[in-house]
């Protein structure tokens, strides 16, 4: 199956490159349509690409095959890549991280990622990880599942949902996205079965994060993104929802502003100082023409900073 997806903010992205770029890192890289970009901006740069989907590692080789000898791929999760580049003493000017699913992914109905697709319950980025969102489903228990739908999926009839579910698996266990969002739709008021978004999509997001321990990971990830750039370095994040924004603007908050001496001094004295700056003071989000080209680009959201 061909390797579908749009990357979303590719000219935002590109407009704050800084002016050197030798190495760089594409943590997220999916079918490599942000890296591609910048080889071809910048003639000098070098790519390290990572993704934790050996579907997209396969169709970055091929995407980049043309640009033979200034790349390396590794197959592994983010934060795992960082973690590594970390220990090996790896330096780079640019650093980026999509942390969206791909349009691969959920045009994919085996990836169970879709509610709209009949396929399996699996929801796994890596397919080599052994938790599945049928296991998710079908053995956590109604308080268990309330707390996933609720913490990361912000739904605020997690109880309702959970319930549902669990009564219905009784009778059989759960292995269909349709029959799991049809499960959801129901267990909502009437009023709610048929708004803006679907009913389903809270629930469904919730499931793929706990799957794929994607707080975590993001968690993770920041702990060594900021060490690993050069002097004048930038990060750029694209967040897809607020669970990975505060995350996100968090992190870089406490980087820009690491002082912890109370406010009543009138110096501070701890000696902590900046240690990036920010680079536009509200988050960037895709224009009109973007969005009308590329819906999916409407939740994006993306944030860059400077190490000084």
């Amino acid at each position: 199956m061909v390797y579908k997806h749009k990357s979303v903010l590719v000219n935002e992205i590109i407009s704050y490159l800084p002016d050197k770029v030798a190495k760089f890192a594409d943590f997220t890289l999916g079918g490599a349509g942000h890296s591609l970009k910048i080889l071809d901006l910048k003639p000098e740069s070098y790519l390290f690409g990572v993704d934790q989907d050996l579907n997209a590692i396969e169709a970055s080789k091929k995407n980049l095959s043309h640009k033979t000898g200034r790349f390396e791929l590794k197959h592994r999760s983010f934060s795992e890549a960082a973690e590594s580049f970390s220990e090996q003493g790896l330096k780079f000017d640019f650093l980026l991280a999509d942390l969206g699913f791909s349009s691969h992914q959920i045009d994919t109905a085996n990836r169970g990622f879709s509610f709209l697709k009949d396929g399996p319950l699996d929801m796994r980025m890596n397919q080599e990880i052994l938790l599945t969102a049928e296991q998710v489903v079908n053995q956590y228990s109604e308080t268990e599942l309330a707390k996933i739908l609720y913490l990361y999926g912000e739904e605020k009839f997690s109880r309702k949902i959970a319930k549902a579910i669990v009564e219905l698996r009784q009778k059989e266990p759960f292995k269909s996205t349709v029959i799991l969002a049809e499960c959801i739709k129901n267990a909502l008021p009437k009023k709610q079965q048929y708004g803006r978004i679907h009913p389903a999509t809270k629930t469904f997001q919730a499931l793929r994060i706990e799957v794929n321990q994607e707080l975590d990971e993001l968690k993770k990830f920041l702990e060594f993104s900021i060490n690993l750039l050069n002097v004048k370095g930038r990060i750029a994040i694209i967040s897809f929802h607020s669970l990975e924004d505060r995350l996100v603007k968090k992190c870089f908050n406490e980087y820009e502003n690491p002082c912890y001496c109370p406010k009543e001094l009138p110096l501070c004295v701890c000696g902590l100082k900046p240690v990036i700056k920010k680079l536009h003071r509200k988050m960037i989000q895709a224009g009109v023409d973007e969005i009308e080209d590329n819906p999916r680009s409407r939740s994006a959201k993306l944030r860059i900073v400077e190490k000084i």
